[in-house]
């Protein structure tokens, strides 16, 4: 996922990552299995993120973690889905505080159909 991220990210002045520690502390935070970062992004602790990447497993939280995002203003959230084979690409909701489907990134020139395209899914069961 990192690979496909990386060239709309620099283009963007974002820096990608693989898993970091998104919260204040040891008592509160979740590991996201990617991200963009602004450029001021540093430390072992990171308070946000421009955007977070969540690929699905089975039995994983991918999904209960947007709360969590959202009260950290998180811009944007892609949960990718390797066994539905699907892109989701979700924007927070200034008024709401939790996160709505867009068609297209406000961080990156990319969006979910485009993504989900550029994926190398694995063999599907059947």
């Amino acid at each position: 996922m990192k690979s496909l991220l990386r060239e709309p990210a620099l283009a963007a002045g974002l820096i990608v990552t693989d898993e970091f520690n998104l919260g204040e502390g040891e008592h509160d935070f979740r590991v996201p299995d990617g991200g963009l970062h602004r450029p001021d992004a540093a430390g072992t602790w990171l308070a946000t993120a421009a955007l977070v990447v969540e690929i699905v497993s089975p039995g994983d939280e991918s999904w209960e973690k947007l709360p969590f995002y959202a009260a950290h203003c998180v811009d944007e959230a892609l949960i990718v889905d390797p066994q539905k084979r699907s892109v989701d690409w979700l924007g927070l909701d200034e008024h709401g505080g939790g996160y709505r489907p867009i068609e297209h990134s406000s961080l990156v020139d990319l969006g979910p159909h485009d993504l989900g395209e550029s994926i190398d899914w694995p063999a599907s069961d059947g």
